[in-house]
């Protein structure tokens, strides 16, 4: 018996047979099983996604008489025995008529076909007209099918499959029920020659599967005739070398080489890897796609390491690839390389455009980065950023590859550390009060030396304000925060340094307080409110710190508890900053950044922030309600003040 090639041997001949393709499929079973059918239907899509497969198991459905003779007999299960379902399978059914387009495309050759529809299926309960690449037929054909096409005799169907719906005439698209069939996904391919070949008992390897399943871009028919000629090459085997070999695709190996010197930032050996794949004499630019790919898995792999493929058998490789970039190299590496792809065409030579385009990755890392995060996985898109955790950061002036650190600018307390059997308790046991510095703007906080100490239990009630001046006293009256914030206490007394007239304004908070004789010397929580606007952090940086609070202070090294809903955002380069911007307040210790839940007496920079904001928004909605023109508009006009929209004066910049 001679041998019959994979894409004809398992050709789906039925519906439940048929691999993707789901929509289409739905909707042709229900109308089969409801008796709903419509007379011409146009089936598009790119070559081998099943078109002509589907149009034969309709012709099938329409034509089984295992339920039957008559008009009942129509299903949308065709039994696969009966004379009329052989018959169509084996290509010899009478009443399914297959019209090449492409090579009668004359009006002749359509009046011809016409002249017969009208006689009864001779076979079959309905007579059933395939016209493959339809779009091929001449206008005039097309203006001799239309009438026909509109008003068919109750016993015909007509069929139509085109690659290039585009082409036909809006007359023609608008009397058929038209369906797109999609490409198969690499996943579906693969999954489908995995059965196929386990079926035919032929050995395989999967990343083989992959390679082929990307080769046959998204043509199933495609797919099963590259495994054809792989098992031919192979002899009788489909292994990763062999079809890699066949396609021409690039060792993996390579790409993964040229990946791993991104990861360690050496451009030596960047160069070095193009150049061993020179000697190959590869296509440059195809080395570049295969690079960006490997950008686009390995930021897959930072977002959610399950839906990563096996496509080259490297997932494990790639997995353990991803904890060495951080997620904004990651993107940047990937635009710099779809950019580079386009500017190959203007390059002097692809190598060169290979190479610049790698070396540019690294020219345009962001500067003051030490070396590449350590990110695990999976990244959680429950923060405001997605920068991968980090290891423990190292001091701050031994940064690598950059320069000494500046001077503080700030004297530094006193570092001794205490006895052992005398441990300072947390700082939300006995703290210095939190000061009410504006968290959005860092720029507005006054100069530490015009600080006070002024020394306040955090766990205890904190007071409200300071006193302000006569002419001001309306503006600060007290009002009930907004949201999650602590009800604000009665205020207390407490010994201030004396302020200038200048900063005594309304909008302003009092000033915090550089670290005190009175903690021994130790940086407290309440010295971490107070400069933490003085600091100077900006971006994810300033986020993260905003969502610590100090915990533990011994002269060598200061522990910050993180809120754990913050933990994604916790990396080593962001833990550097704080403790250099630390460092040049006056502050010189090794900075340990841990997870934990931080207590609810406890307030965070975000949390004071977020509270002193919405003072500032009740006392500005309060001055805004008392005052007499606006009470004078509300009398008159029925106005309505939107206090969502009022914002005090000192955030309008």
């Amino acid at each position: 018996m001679s041998y019959q090639v994979l894409a004809r041997k398992w050709r789906p001949r039925t519906f439940h047979e048929l691999v993707g393709q789901e929509h289409v499929q739905r909707a042709l079973v229900n109308a089969l099983d409801q008796g709903r059918l419509h007379h011409a239907y146009l089936f598009t899509g790119t070559r081998g996604v099943g078109k002509t497969t589907l149009a034969r198991i309709l012709a099938k459905c329409l034509n089984c008489t295992a339920g039957g003779r008559g008009d009942e007999g129509v299903t949308s299960t065709p039994c696969g025995e009966c004379d009329s379902c052989l018959a169509i399978d084996e290509g010899r059914f009478v009443d399914l008529i297959e019209v090449d387009a492409a090579s009668r495309t004359k009006v002749e050759d359509t009046r011809e076909l016409l002249d017969n529809v009208q006689y009864a299926p001779t076979q079959g309960r309905y007579k059933v007209y395939l016209i493959d690449e339809v779009h091929m037929l001449s206008t005039s054909s097309f203006n001799a099918l239309l009438k026909t096409l509109e008003e068919p005799p109750p016993h015909v169907k007509f069929l139509l499959a085109t690659t290039d719906p585009q082409k036909l005439p809006p007359t023609v698209l608008s009397r058929c029920l038209q369906f797109t069939l999609k490409h198969m996904p690499p996943e579906r391919i693969v999954d489908h020659l995995g059965k196929v070949l386990a079926a035919e008992s032929v050995p395989f390897e999967e990343s083989a599967l992959w390679l082929l399943g990307r080769a046959a871009e998204g043509s199933m028919r495609d797919a099963m005739s590259l495994t054809d000629q792989a098992i031919a090459f192979g002899q009788g085997r489909v292994e990763h070398a062999d079809v890699a070999a066949m396609l021409g695709t690039l060792d993996q190996h390579h790409v993964l080489a040229l990946v791993e010197a991104l990861a360690d930032v050496d451009a030596a050996r960047l160069l070095a890897e193009v150049g061993n794949l020179a000697e190959h004499a590869p296509d440059f630019a195809g080395v570049l796609d295969e690079v960006t790919g490997v950008l686009h898995r390995l930021a897959i792999a930072q977002m959610v390491p399950e839906a990563l493929d096996n496509a080259q058998g490297d997932r494990e490789a790639l997995l353990a690839l991803a904890s060495r970039f951080t997620a904004e190299d990651v993107q940047l590496y990937y635009q710099i390389g779809i950019q580079g792809r386009g500017d190959m065409a203007s390059a002097p030579d692809l190598r060169t455009a290979l190479e610049m385009t790698l070396l540019r990755m690294l020219a345009f890392r962001p500067q003051g980065v030490p070396r590449p995060a350590t990110t695990p996985l999976p990244l959680r898109g429950n923060s405001e950023g997605g920068t991968p955790q980090g290891s423990d950061a190292p001091p701050a002036g031994s940064q690598e590859g950059g320069g000494k650190s500046e001077a503080p600018r700030h004297p530094s307390p006193s570092s001794e550390p205490p006895a052992e059997s005398t441990a300072p308790p947390p700082p939300w046991v006995e703290a210095e009060p939190a000061p009410e510095p504006e968290f959005p703007a860092a720029s507005q906080a006054p100069s530490p030396a015009e600080f006070a100490a002024t020394p306040h239990s955090l766990g205890e009630e904190r007071p409200s304000e300071v006193s302000r001046p006569a002419e001001s006293h309306s503006m600060a009256q007290e009002a009930p925060p907004s949201g999650d914030a602590e009800p604000e206490p009665e205020p207390v007394s407490v010994p201030v340094a004396e302020k200038p007239d200048s900063v005594a304004v309304s909008n302003e908070e009092p000033a915090p307080a550089v670290v005190s004789d009175e903690t021994n010397g130790h940086f407290s929580h309440s010295d971490w409110l107070a400069c933490f606007e003085t600091l100077g952090l900006g971006g994810l940086t300033r986020n993260l710190a905003a969502g610590c609070v100090v915990e533990k202070d011994d002269g060598e090294r200061l522990w910050l508890r993180l809120d754990p809903t913050l933990s994604a955002m916790r990396a080593e380069i962001h833990i550097e900053r704080m403790q250099q911007a630390l460092a040049e307040y006056g502050i010189t210790r090794r900075l340990e950044v841990e997870e934990g839940e931080i207590p609810a007496s406890v307030e965070t920079p975000r949390q004071q922030a977020e509270r002193l904001a919405a003072q500032r928004h009740a006392r500005a909605v309060e001055a805004l309600g008392s005052d007499p023109h606006v009470q004078q508009l509300q009398r008159v006009f029925g106005a309505r003040l939107i206090e969502s929209t009022v914002k005090p004066a000192g955030d309008l910049n």
